[in-house]
């Protein structure tokens, strides 16, 4: 399976926005494996802003590491980008 990583080091050269097929190109070009490009074939043919937009249109999870739990565990939690010891305050 592509990895977030992945897309983006196949992508490093574009200049965007670019569209799928400018995306695809690419990739061939840098010698990406099948599994990236199998991803990329799979976007939807619209202009992306940035490599991050397109790795998120393929569906690609950017911290793939997290798992369900830990993802629920930070949805129930109020405060997210506050500090630990400013939350009780």
């Amino acid at each position: 399976m592509a990895s977030y990583d992945d897309v983006l080091r196949y992508l490093s050269g574009l200049d965007y926005p670019a569209g799928k097929a400018d995306v695809l190109r690419e990739a061939e070009r840098e010698g990406a494996p099948p599994d990236v490009l199998k991803a990329l074939r799979a976007l939807p043919p619209v202009d992306y802003a940035n490599g991050n937009e397109v790795a998120r249109s393929a569906g690609i999870e950017a911290a793939p590491e997290v798992g369900p739990a830990q993802r629920a565990a930070q949805a129930r939690d109020r405060h997210p980008r506050v500090s630990q010891h400013l939350r009780r305050i």
